[in-house]
């Protein structure tokens, strides 16, 4: 028994010995590290501290105490989405030091296809605005059924609603007119060779990956369509198998079902595949019998393949199917005031296909786009009706490489734009433009780069037109960028314009002796990036040569003439941006000043429907995996009208909303409010006309919301 307890005992003297604390001169051979980690000024929970290789996590505070032997200590400092960093101390016996490490975001690196050549965002001499996926996320819960919401929250663009009967409405970049502007999707006219009043609302956001913008004349890179800018939509890239279902009602009979599946690469090929359907029943707000908001029910499937060897051979296919029919006007509501019903309706059957390859050819890539879009459309405005079918046939070849300070693009291109339709064929064209470009961006260095470019398009109806521009990027000091641009563009003129999509062409005069429109301009931006701050400053302005307006011939016919002088455009914007850990903040501010000929009077005005002044602030918390919460807030200032009544100027107005989404494993609730002040155009004044205008319409324009307050919530599930 003795024995056994001394053995015991020895046994628990031993483990008592490496359990107790070490002693006071164990200590004093050691050094003590306390590691504080930040980023933008916020500390960061969970970051891995690797020294002598032990991995120790840092807490709430952001930090981590570490001892370790004296000498020389190496620490690498790690954590997912942010750049690794490494730090080499000499300890002494018994030394306690406090280390602060910042750890720099990693930024995904993009390279934008909108500006021709393949070069990163940052390195671009030509200014292109790039919506990521973080904000397509936020604004597909908000209207999952199209991108105009996503666009119009673009410092310098308005969505502007072109048809309040049927709720058609186009982009406006930078103050000029939405058919200047240019919608491609994968840089490729899907939805027709100009701004319409309606393909921008029929893009679910469910299936992107980015939003490309250019402001101002890019003709010299996309020809006699850009002369006001290019939305460039870019699709998302299969990078692993993924399913998700989207389903969201509003408070305002709207409905939305989409999906989106994507299958993984297998070997060089991949798909993705979008479905959505979107729907709303006809709301008389007001009670005056005519529609603030239409009937509409459309239907969108969108299948795209992938191929992609990694060997520098790549090809994209995609075809587009969308139907949609929409009614609006007095129809099943009322009668007009001279007591006879005007029914609106628009039915649209669209037929698309596309195809994207790029080969690598020793030290330069051959690209080759091409693509065929067919639209077919039955109009009524109340006893006229029309059927039309629009084509438009696109190809396009282009040899880029590099030669010393040089990178550099050739190319041509064939559009073909063919109109036809059934009740007046004398508005029918047929337009083809073969076209040939060269861009040159010379490096001289990291801080310098001069981008040239220049297009000659040569046009069945209007000839040669030739667009040269010119850019610079200089980043003189750390976090400093500035770019330059100048530039000329051209507009080939079509019988459809904002009013004459609103109203069709049953009182329009066929085109004569039009001209081809014809721009400049000019812009500088500056920005400066100071830790978690970015601000970014913006001067620009244009000139649009011989804009095509409406002239009233008599109290029943327009036509469409060059103006006498032309369409000036000048102004300003503001971005103010802050991120730091899950926050974001956005401050914009923008200023536009835009005049024209009045056709009618034959002095200058302002443009109408172009605010003066225009403010958004908007805030967002997202925690990763968890959910999201957000604010924005908007102002409208007051803005010029015509053919209006009752004011000549519209009241300023602001816009509130909120979003809440929860999102628990593999499904997403979220709830979302519009307009939370319920800021409504016929809350001021009546939206019908005592008497229909010279070109049949019988509403005023919208100058303000037209659905007043709006809610909507719903459920996205990932499989």
């Amino acid at each position: 028994m003795p024995e056994r307890l001394l053995r015991g005992i020895y046994g628990f003297a031993v483990v008592a010995l490496f359990l107790l604390p070490p002693s006071a001169a164990a200590q004093n051979d050691s050094a003590t590290v306390r590691v504080t980690v930040r980023s933008d000024g916020q500390a960061l929970i969970g970051v891995s501290v690797i020294a002598n290789g032990a991995t120790t996590m840092t807490d709430r505070a952001g930090t981590v105490s570490l001892i370790v032997p004296p000498g020389s200590i190496a620490m690498t400092v790690t954590k997912d989405g942010y750049l690794p960093a490494t730090a080499t101390l000499e300890l002494m016996a018994g030394e306690r030091r406090d280390v602060s490490i910042e750890l720099e975001r990693l930024q995904e690196e993009v390279t934008v296809t909108a500006a021709r050549s393949s070069t990163r965002l940052e390195d671009q001499p030509l200014r292109v605005e790039v919506i990521d996926r973080e904000e397509i996320e936020e604004k597909a819960m908000m209207t999952p059924g199209n991108v105009a919401m996503l666009v119009s929250e673009t410092t310098g663009l308005r969505v502007q609603t072109t048809s309040p009967s049927l709720g058609g409405a186009n982009v406006r970049i930078q103050g000029l007119r939405g058919r200047y502007s240019q919608l491609l999707a994968d840089g490729l006219p899907l939805y027709g060779s100009q701004g319409d009043s309606f393909s921008l609302l029929q893009v679910p956001p469910l299936d992107l990956g980015r939003v490309e913008v250019i402001k101002g004349v890019a003709s010299a890179l996309y020809g006699a369509s850009a002369l006001g800018g290019v939305i460039n939509l870019v699709s998302r890239r299969p990078r692993e198998t993924e399913q998700q279902v989207l389903v969201n009602v509003t408070s305002q009979t709207g409905r939305d079902v989409a999906g989106w599946f994507a299958h993984a690469p297998v070997g060089a090929w991949s798909w993705s595949l979008l479905g959505s359907y979107n729907g709303q029943t006809r709301q008389d707000l007001d009670g005056d019998g005519w529609s603030d908001l239409p009937t509409f029910n459309r239907g969108v499937l969108r299948p795209r393949v992938y191929y992609d060897n990694q060997q520098g051979r790549t090809v994209f296919a995609t075809l587009g199917i969308i139907t949609e029919d929409r009614a609006g006007g007095t129809a099943a509501l009322g009668v007009a005031p001279d007591g006879r019903p005007f029914p609106e309706e628009l039915a649209t059957r669209h037929l698309d296909g596309g195809l994207v390859g790029r080969w690598l050819l020793g030290e330069r890539v051959l690209s080759v786009r091409g693509s065929a879009s067919r639209q077919r459309q039955h109009r009524q405005f109340g006893e006229a009706v029309e059927d039309g079918s629009r084509s438009v046939w696109f190809s396009e070849a282009s040899l880029q490489g590099t030669s010393g300070r040089h990178t550099w693009v050739l190319g041509a291109a064939f559009q073909q734009d063919r109109f036809t339709m059934d009740q007046f064929s004398q508005f029918d064209y047929r337009f083809s433009s073969p076209a040939v470009f060269v861009q040159d961006e010379v490096s001289f260095g990291r801080k310098w780069t001069v981008g040239l470019s220049a297009r000659a398009d040569v046009h069945s109806a209007y000839g040669t037109l030739a667009t040269p521009r010119v850019s610079f990027l200089a980043r003189p000091w750390s976090g400093w960028t500035i770019r330059v641009a100048a530039g000329t563009g051209a507009f080939a003129p079509t019988p459809f314009t904002e009013e004459t999509e609103e109203t069709g062409l049953s009182r329009v005069l066929p085109l004569r002796g039009v001209r081809a429109e014809s721009a400049r301009g000019a812009s500088l931006d500056l920005t400066r990036v100071i830790g978690p701050w970015e601000v970014t400053g913006t001067l620009f302005g244009s000139d649009v040569r011989d804009p095509l307006q409406p002239f009233h011939v008599d109290a029943t016919h327009t036509a469409l003439v060059n103006a006498d002088g032309p369409t000036r455009t000048a102004g300003t914007e503001l971005l103010l941006r802050y991120r730091a850990g899950e926050f974001n903040a956005l401050f914009t501010h923008a200023w536009t000043r835009s005049t024209e000929i009045d056709p009618d009077a034959g002095h200058r005005r302002d443009v109408p429907l172009t605010p003066r002044q225009s403010m958004s602030f908007t805030l967002i918390w997202e925690a990763e995996g968890r959910g999201r919460l957000g604010f924005e807030a908007y102002y409208t200032g007051r803005q010029s009208l015509e053919e209006n009544p009752y004011r000549s100027s519209g009241r300023t107005y602001a816009l509130i909303g909120a979003l809440a989404e929860r999102r628990a494993g593999k499904v997403s609730l979220f709830i979302n409010c519009e307009n939370l002040l319920d800021v409504r155009q016929t809350h001021f004044d009546p939206l019908v006309l005592p008497a229909p205008r010279p070109d049949g319409r019988w509403t005023v324009d919208a100058w303000a919301p037209l659905d007043g307050r709006v809610a909507n919530g719903g459920v996205r599930v990932f499989f």
